[in-house]
């Protein structure tokens, strides 16, 4: 099974809700491509809200972290709500460790 991060994307609504859905391990060889993907997705006309499911996610480094908060920046800078949804552990507790959990719009 590999063990890279992988995106993959849902067109929810028709409200401009999109979910991507992130599994594996989110680490410096595969963290710029998610964030490069993930303001793609930011960029879309059609999207409104980004709401990305880490619950898969087994494992995330701080530069990972920071591709996120990227990711999350460049949503804002256009207009889209970025939120995380689901953390594994592994997410909840570098999102706990680092104070970013307002960032995400996730409960402290």
């Amino acid at each position: 099974m590999p063990k890279d991060a992988v995106v993959t994307y849902e067109q929810a609504d028709a409200d401009g809700l999109v979910i991507a859905s992130l599994s594996g391990e989110l680490d410096l060889d595969r963290a710029d491509a998610v964030r490069d993907s993930l303001a793609e997705a930011a960029s879309d006309p059609t999207c409104r809200y980004l709401n990305v499911d880490v619950a898969a996610v087994t494992f995330i480094d701080s530069y990972a972290l920071g591709a996120l908060v990227s990711a999350r920046n460049t949503a804002a800078s256009r207009g889209v709500s970025f939120t995380l949804a689901n953390p594994s552990g592994p997410v909840r507790k570098a999102i706990q460790v680092t104070g970013l959990s307002h960032v995400f719009g996730l409960p402290a």
